[in-house]
């Protein structure tokens, strides 16, 4: 083994540098952190190559005094932390003081700087090693920091580098979620001389129209507020914008959570927003949300890795519990105090918008649907019976008002699978098994986490062949079985009769419900399927509870399922976290038909 011996400064640095300039979107992040902290109002980044060949950052900020120019460029000088108490209470984005320095040693650097009180800029530059001297130079107020060449004396590494469109689209990720942690920045990025991002300043608190520039309308158009702050030993503020759960996504790529302004990736934090989302969606699917959490700095620590997108908290599951309830108290409200999912959106993509072709005289296959008997015979019948079903319905609307029932008033039933209703904005569609489901459901976690669930004895008891592991199932977890509300009984050794169900599902296809239910505590066991498995369950049991498909409604009964969806909590999506309605304004069904207002 060779002699111990100190490394030179420029291999330290290049060290550093492998933990802190991964890729070209490492530069960028820390330098713009630099920009947002000398108090930037306009930062542009221009890169050439996917930032490979050229990285150039501008910024209006403070600036850096003259004699301060080669301190910037030399590991471990900073700004931002002189003592202990500043580093275990970091307010700035960037601190260890090391960045430059390891940017410095493998690629060509140089810095233009003038603070405002400044009567001239001054230059410094690195080319893989130390700085030369600051030289006086032309700069309008703010600091330019430009980094050309990045590995070029280290190959090795720079082999590890992607094609430039995958290291662009990583730049531009890092331009975005900088964009996303200040509103009130502007921010332009270019690439190869084309302009790929232009973001003016927000002056509005809450960055609406910020996120919809970066997010896109669908986003914007769905989100749910969150504004929650929570007291104790640690002010906690989580604020921002949780995506509707159906805008869900394959991957975590619009997944921006900001703790004290910084981007982190946080196992407590994601944890608990997903648990949020559990009950909306499939778990295949991840949400899209933008939140910022705003805590003491004293009681986070943000000194956890060289990239500083992990943080430690000093109570992690106070934390966790505090995300987790101001996110669910977001997500909670019922279908008449979220925002409408546009089917507009949904036409386009289908096609809908688009041009449809002449109507050629053939005659569609059409069977109306309004919760009626109809013969097909009795056409003045059918007439009658269409226009006394559209007044009733109807009828009530003239002087109902959106606040009392914003999902209005129902006209009929389409292909006996969807709702159709007016109310002052246009027209309402409703999947009428999807949002049955989600009201069932509802009222059984309610009854089941109260533990009165309550049951109802079948006059006529559902009859079902089953095999010796459900007869077996049956007889041995019978108490967790009367715990939900069921009461299964042999009638002999290969039949069982269902005597007793919730008496939410008493509408329900029975011997299926039991089915289901044998078939969840068989596979998981009865203890797992009530504690870790228990919104599975009982999904199972509201979906097969639901009124089905093709079931024809009166205007009663619609009338009475859109008032329960305005009074149940997270009715705008069924357990899966498809939405269960749209709302279609006239001013969308102008454009439908090309017919202006």
């Amino acid at each position: 083994m060779s002699s111990i011996k100190p490394l030179p400064d420029t291999l330290i640095s290049q060290i550093a540098a492998g933990e802190v300039v991964e890729r070209p979107a490492s530069v960028v992040k820390e330098l713009l952190e630099n920009a947002l902290d000398a108090g930037a109002r306009t930062v542009e980044v221009v890169l050439e190559q996917g930032g490979i060949k050229r990285i150039r950052i501008s910024d209006d900020g403070g600036g850096i005094e003259a004699g301060e120019l080669p301190l910037a460029l030399a590991r471990h000088a900073t700004s931002k932390i002189a003592t202990l108490d500043d580093l275990e209470s970091v307010r700035s984005l960037g601190f260890r003081g090391e960045a430059l320095a390891s940017i410095a040693s493998v690629a060509r650097v140089s810095i233009m700087s003038r603070q405002a009180v400044s009567p001239r800029a001054w230059r410094i530059a690195a080319d893989g090693g130390p700085a030369g001297a600051a030289e006086p130079a032309a700069h309008a107020p703010g600091t330019t920091v430009e980094v050309a060449d990045l590995y070029f004396n280290t190959p090795a590494r720079r082999k590890f580098l992607k094609s430039e469109a995958t290291e662009f689209a990583h730049c531009e990720d890092t331009v975005k979620r900088a964009a996303l942690s200040r509103h009130d920045v502007a921010f332009s990025l270019r690439h190869n001389n084309r302009v790929a991002l232009h973001l003016a300043r927000q002056e509005a608190a809450d960055g609406r129209r910020r996120i919809e520039a970066v997010l896109g309308a669908d986003f914007a158009a769905g989100m749910r507020v969150v504004d929650e702050a929570g007291g104790g030993d640690t002010a906690l503020r989580l604020s921002g914008y949780a995506g509707a759960p159906a805008f869900s996504r394959s991957g975590r790529e619009l997944q921006f959570l900001f703790v004290n302004g910084r981007f982190v990736r946080d196992k407590v934090l994601s944890h608990a927003l997903r648990q949020a989302y559990s009950d909306l969606m499939h778990g295949d699917r991840h949400p899209a949300y933008v939140l910022y959490l705003d805590i003491d700095p004293r009681a986070v620590d943000v000194n956890v890795h060289p990239a500083k997108t992990e943080v430690r908290f000093r109570d992690s599951r106070a934390i966790h519990q505090f995300v987790y309830h101001a996110v669910t108290k977001a997500l909670s409200g019922s279908a008449a105090q979220t925002p409408a999912p546009a089917a507009t959106a949904s036409l386009s993509d289908t096609g809908w918008l688009r041009p449809r072709p002449a109507y050629d005289g053939a005659r569609p296959s059409f069977q109306p649907s309004l919760g009626i008997a109809q013969s097909r015979g009795d056409y003045a019948a059918f007439v009658a019976t269409t226009r006394a079903s559209v007044q009733a319905a109807t009828a009530p609307q003239r002087n109902a008002d959106d606040s009392e029932h914003p999902l209005g008033y129902a006209l009929a039933q389409l292909h006996g699978i969807y709702i159709l209703a007016q109310n002052t904005l246009g027209l309402v569609l409703v999947d009428m098994h999807a949002a049955h489901e989600r009201i069932l459901y509802e009222r059984l976690k309610t009854a089941l986490d109260a533990s009165s669930m309550q049951t109802q004895k079948l006059l006529v008891p559902a009859i079902f062949t089953s095999d010796s592991l459900d007869m077996a199932t049956a007889e041995e977890h019978a108490p967790t079985l009367h715990a939900l509300g069921f009461d299964l009984a042999p009638v002999s050794p290969t039949t069982l009769a269902v005597r007793a169900v919730p008496a939410l599902l008493s509408g329900g296809d029975l011997s299926a419900l039991a089915r289901g239910i044998l078939r969840d505590i068989r596979e998981f066991g009865a203890s797992r399927v009530i504690t870790e498995r228990q919104n599975e369950l009982l999904g199972t049991m509201a979906c097969h509870g639901a009124v089905r498909a093709h079931r024809a409604l009166t205007i009663q009964e619609m009338n009475a399922l859109l008032r329960e969806m305005e009074a149940t909590e997270r009715s705008g999506q069924c357990n899966h976290g498809r939405p269960t309605w749209y709302q279609m304004s006239l001013s969308d069904l102008d454009k439908l038909f090309l017919r202006g207002r």
